[in-house]
């Protein structure tokens, strides 16, 4: 018990080592071309349990079929459990900052155009997640800031509607839609 809260405790630090590493020096993203065509989701699932809400996007930007992933987080999860969204949690942070989880390394294995960053509170794999996701454009909340995001909204978490409507609004703005 002892061992592992030491071992945790380093994998921590040096998670925070790698995400100050990955702040200096972004990943690129191939796809440089205008338009809206994949979108990747990354929601905390301890706070905004709806996730099947993120499907309405692939109407509202006229999408392909299976055009939107999303990932959930969770604090702490049951393995057992079953969830109508993949997840991951901070048991799946090993060493090197890397992630221990098959739905998130699939996650990060593709590429995206837009990513959705719907999560308030700043949290270790969090954003090492969204700052591993390779993604043209990235959406997020105020209160995780310009570092994690380029587009920031300011609504509020439980109001998805006003969040995809001001989505909308700026992807338009843009000429991304």
């Amino acid at each position: 018990m002892f061992l592992k809260g030491i071992k945790d405790k380093f994998k921590r630090k040096s998670g925070r080592k790698i995400l100050k590493e990955l702040m200096a020096t972004p990943i690129s993203v191939t796809r440089e071309s205008k338009g809206i065509r994949s979108v990747g989701c990354i929601v905390d699932l301890d706070k905004f349990e709806q996730t099947e809400l993120f499907f309405q996007l692939q109407e509202e930007f006229s999408l392909n079929p299976n055009a939107v992933k999303i990932i959930g987080y969770k604090r702490f999860y049951d393995k057992n459990s079953p969830y109508s969204t993949p997840v991951f949690s901070d048991k799946d942070l090993g060493w090197k900052g890397e992630i221990e989880n098959s739905y998130a390394l699939e996650f990060l294995g593709r590429e995206y155009d837009l990513l959705v960053n719907y999560y308030n509170e700043d949290s270790l794999l969090l954003n090492l997640m969204t700052l591993k996701t390779k993604a043209r454009l990235k959406v997020g909340f105020k209160e995780i800031g310009p570092v994690f995001n380029d587009l920031i909204l300011a609504t509020s978490l439980n109001d998805f509607q006003t969040f995809k409507k001001e989505l909308k609004k700026y992807l338009s703005i843009f000429k991304e839609i």
